[in-house]
């Protein structure tokens, strides 16, 4: 079994589907330039293998396998490696009629990592099984000799050696599980005793003491028997006496009922009576408001048809305020149309008139009906005068009584016919004094209006008088275009732009009540100066994902952020107080630039500037990099184990 060919998706430098034919069975090299990918290949394989020493692959985590660490709008990394099969002694157990099998690997930031099985879901240990079966074991520390440990194997001990043989022929892998299955046994012995134990311990007495309570209950049980037999016996004697009781109750109860049905009657009787006197009341009442009710009357009609005038009046007020209402809107569109403003002017002052005439018809009302009010008054003093003696006078002060109280309703009326009416005038006032407004506004617009008209007929002189070239339209024209298309490539730069700086734009909300900010330090982005900008876009390539990381002082503000801080997208938190920083020792830096000379290779902690409560934190990003001005520089470096990146340049061993 070999591998055909491999497709990356997604995968650390790969970020768009890429497929490597071509591999050969007995023999492959990968070649290319510097940072063309070769090292990628080979990490994908190890990845689809089931690697779990990350640092084989030169990545702390599998999200650092995603390209651009999924910041780039890619969240997703996919490996499938295809396998001949067609030698059936040489496959997997299970997989012998399989001409090719296809093992796929994904991974997505924040989501569920899978296998596939020739297309099908499979569980880990499910492929482990299928690579340790034809003596594949990527975890195997001799599966991958890099670079620099040739000289390891070859110093090995006999018993090194024993065991990488062992590993190659796979003996070594049931080894592994002989002494996975002795561990297990002793895990499982180890719980066996405890449970032996806690069975002698605590569950045996717990049982006897459980046994001693069973006996006590039975005897309390039998107890509360013999107590509910006793009970039931009383219930019964008490039953005999209540139905002797009910037999002598009943004979009280006859007698009751007895009395009950004559005081019903007497009842009947009074009701009776009591309808007689209603309606003797009644034809009272009647006689009494044929006597005096006609007056009365009279004064209520008169009432009524004073509030049914005032209605109309104020109906009429109504219609005067939507009247101006209206005239109000149509001064807003006063620029539009000048001669619909002077109809609407005269139309208001019509409408004014018109108000006038009401609130003298109102006044007119008023007067009349002051002269009513005096005339009832006068009728009243008439009717105290000649009213009669006996049982008749009461009846009349009655009538005069509610007389009085008709007059009092009809002036409290009056009265506030009278504040409307004082409440329309000023109205009235107001919206004269609106109309005039409105009024020399027009006058303003139309001013306005002929002076735009004189600069319209200017600027057409002025047009007439310049001298137009045949073609001179065209060719502004095609200078417009040209220019437009230059805006929209810089509104389009402009997006990218702003689409790379959404990851530095870091907003968040208070977590705690009266949250101190300044505990939150920002985007490492944010907070470094370059010094040389001939080096940013290798500090850009250093940072990686770092550069989006946030600053904080302690863990404790990161946990409250990442919690109760709403944010908006996924971050890393760098605390000020737990981060480990890697700088390159100086020894190391001293031994470099002897190597290549002074200034030829730089520490890129070294070319930026920041704050000093920052430093843990820029040495955690930048301490461990050099820069290098040339690719010569590099190489020569490179022999030192020294991390570098050059700014167009990136050598396949960086890390």
């Amino acid at each position: 079994m070999h591998i055909k060919d491999i497709c990356l998706e997604g995968f650390k430098s790969y970020a768009t589907r890429t497929v490597v034919p071509g591999f050969d069975p007995h023999f492959n090299a990968i070649t290319g330039l510097n940072g063309s990918g070769k090292s990628n290949i080979l990490d994908s394989i190890c990845f689809v293998l089931g690697i779990t020493n990350l640092q084989q692959v030169r990545a702390a985590n599998l999200q650092e396998l995603v390209y651009k660490q999924g910041q780039a709008g890619i969240t997703k990394a996919t490996v499938s490696v295809t396998f001949d099969n067609s030698e059936r002694n040489k496959s997997p157990l299970g997989y012998e009629d399989n001409p090719e099998i296809t093992v796929t690997r994904q991974i997505v930031v924040g989501g569920r990592n899978k296998y596939l099985i020739n297309g099908k879901l499979a569980q880990p240990s499910q492929v482990q099984n299928l690579f340790h079966s034809v003596q594949l074991n990527v975890n195997n520390p001799h599966f991958l000799i890099m670079q620099g440990r040739i000289t390891k194997v070859l110093n090995m001990k006999p018993p090194e050696i024993l065991s990488m043989l062992e590993e190659a022929a796979g003996t070594r892998m049931y080894e592994n599980k002989k002494e996975a299955a002795l561990k297990t046994l002793e895990k499982k012995q180890t719980k066996v005793d405890e449970i032996n134990k806690l069975l002698d311990q605590e569950i045996s007495p717990a049982l006897e003491k459980l046994r001693k309570e069973k006996s006590q209950y039975m005897q309390w049980a039998n107890g509360n028997a013999e107590l509910d037999r006793l009970k039931r016996f009383c219930v019964a004697f008490e039953y005999v006496q209540a139905e002797k009781i009910r037999d002598n109750s009943l004979h009280v109860v006859e007698q009751m009922k007895t009395k009950m049905a004559s005081i019903d009657e007497e009842s009947e009787k009074t009701q009776g009576e009591v309808v007689e006197l209603e309606n003797q009341v009644k034809a009272l009442t009647r006689a009494r408001e044929a006597s005096m009710g006609g007056e009365v009357k009279t004064l209520s009609d008169k009432v009524d048809s004073l509030s049914n005038e005032v209605t109309r009046e104020l109906s009429k007020l109504n219609n005067m305020e939507d009247t101006l209402q209206g005239e109000e809107k149509n001064a807003e569109k006063i620029v539009n149309n000048i001669e619909d403003l002077k109809k609407s002017v005269e139309e208001r002052a019509f409408a004014l008139k018109k108000s006038d005439e009401g609130a003298a018809d109102i006044k007119r009302k008023f007067q009349e009906l002051s002269t009513t009010l005096e005339e009832c008054e006068r009728e009243h003093q008439g009717v105290l005068a000649g009213k009669s003696s006996g049982d008749e006078e009461k009846c009349l002060e009655d009538q005069l009584r509610d007389a009085k109280i008709s007059v009092g309703t009809a002036e409290t009326e009056l009265k506030q016919l009278n504040t409307k009416i004082s409440h329309c005038e000023k109205e009235l006032k107001e919206k004269k004094s609106q109309l005039m407004s409105k009024q020399e506004e027009a006058v303003a617009v139309e001013n306005e209006l002929d002076a735009r008209k004189k600069d319209v007929e200017s600027v057409e002189r002025a047009l007439d008088s310049l001298p137009i070239k045949e073609g001179q339209m065209e060719a502004l024209e095609k200078d417009q275009g040209s220019e437009l298309e230059v805006g929209q490539r810089l509104k389009d730069k402009v997006r990218d732009l702003s689409a790379q700086l959404a990851n530095v734009q870091f907003t968040y909300r208070d977590p705690v009540k009266n949250f101190d900010r300044s505990k939150v330090k920002g985007v490492v982005a944010k907070l470094i100066k370059v010094n040389d900008r001939s080096s940013m876009t290798a500090l850009e390539v250093t940072a990686g994902g770092k550069l989006f990381n946030v600053v904080v002082d302690t863990e404790d503000t990161g946990k409250q952020l990442l919690q109760k801080g709403d944010l908006r997208r996924r971050i890393t938190i760098i605390p000020l107080n737990k981060i480990q920083s890697h700088v390159v020792p100086p020894r190391v830096q001293q031994a470099t630039v002897r190597l290549v000379g002074k200034g030829n290779a730089e520490l890129a902690l070294s070319l930026v500037g920041y704050s000093e409560e920052l430093k843990n934190a820029m040495e955690f990003v930048f301490g461990s990099t050099f820069v290098c001005k040339t690719t010569d520089v590099a190489k020569e470096s490179e022999k030192w184990n020294t991390c570098y990146i050059s700014k167009r340049w990136f050598p396949d061993t960086m890390q």
